[in-house]
């Protein structure tokens, strides 16, 4: 297990913590998803074996938000 930190730009709003709170809880080996709305930051743990902090960036990133910066820390 591996701690993820997203540091993110355009995120303006709270129902844009919400939407992205959402999208990544949904995804397979994702827990404890914390969207942290001031910072502009999303915190999560992942299995590295079924997502990689990448993949996670990518749904994002899909979303419409940019990913600035990928932190990836053993859990």
């Amino acid at each position: 297990m591996k701690k993820v930190t997203l540091k993110l730009a355009g995120m303006t709003c709270p129902s844009c913590m919400t939407k992205i709170q959402t999208a990544v809880s949904q995804q397979k080996g994702v827990q404890d998803v914390k969207v942290l709305f001031n910072a502009e930051k999303v915190k999560t743990t992942i299995d590295e074996g079924i997502i990689s902090a990448e993949q996670l960036s990518q749904v994002v990133s899909q979303l419409g938000y940019s990913v600035e910066k990928i932190t990836v820390k053993e859990a």
